[in-house]
């Protein structure tokens, strides 16, 4: 368990009870909860997208998902065994999100969304590749220097997310100037390896950890391939300001 991850599903906590007997965690049972949950949030944010053309309010949407996805996951990091009722829930919460994000991105630049998507897709097609054929080796190095860019870009964000309340713009992050846009690079790529060292945990517990895991591996897939498509979905749009 020397092995760091970035994404918070993937920490030493989440194989503290390892099973001994029983069904263990496999990738089919972490596709077929992956799918259902995102399965889940494609139809909330498609009924936020509709409610937002029906002349609805959103506003509070975005935030307010946002919001409901962080208690979810501090509540899910201490009471794994609620995670087959939390991570639905966390996935209703976070469409909520993606739903009041991307429809405002795509009522000024359309099929942006959509494009995010195919992106977001690749890129972990990709990252299945260089894991499967070891083009990119994950050192302990590595691994570390991806946990400390993960957390330095999680304490800006927020950072920068508690000073908006206080009409404080912090633009050299929100901005559309050219460290601003750099910063996002610098993100989306710390999440695409991200998504790499979480592919790499979950091949090596799987038929290993215990059935009920696989939840959890679901979760944790979720939080880095949603932050993949955000930050890249941010790039495009900054980029097209520019």
């Amino acid at each position: 368990m020397s092995y760091k991850t970035s994404n918070p599903a993937f920490t030493p906590y989440f194989w503290d009870d390892k099973a001994r007997g029983g069904k263990k965690m496999t990738i089919g049972g972490i596709f077929l909860k992956s799918l259902f949950c995102i399965v889940l949030l494609t139809i909330v944010v498609a009924t936020v997208w509709n409610m937002y053309y029906n002349g609805q309010s959103i506003k509070w949407f975005g935030s307010g998902g946002m919001l409901a996805a962080i208690v979810i996951s501090i509540v899910l990091s201490v009471r794994q065994q609620w995670a087959p009722f939390l991570v639905p829930l966390y996935s209703v919460a976070k469409g909520f999100f993606l739903g009041a994000f991307s429809v405002h991105i795509h009522a000024k630049y359309p099929n942006f969304p959509f494009q995010a998507v195919v992106i977001t897709i690749t890129t972990f097609l990709v990252m299945i590749f260089l894991y499967k054929t070891q083009l990119i080796v994950l050192t302990k190095q590595l691994r570390s220097t991806i946990l400390i860019a993960t957390i330095t870009i999680m304490t800006v964000y927020v950072v920068t997310w508690i000073l908006s309340f206080f009409g404080i713009n912090v633009g050299f992050i929100r901005g559309t100037g050219w460290f601003a846009i750099a910063f996002n690079v610098f993100a989306a790529l710390t999440a695409s390896f991200s998504l790499l060292i979480d592919i790499d945990y979950i091949d090596r517990y799987k038929n290993r950890a215990p059935k009920s895991k696989e939840w959890m591996a679901t979760w944790g897939l979720l939080v880095t391939l949603i932050w993949l498509y955000v930050e890249v979905l941010r790039l495009m749009r900054k980029l097209a300001i520019r």
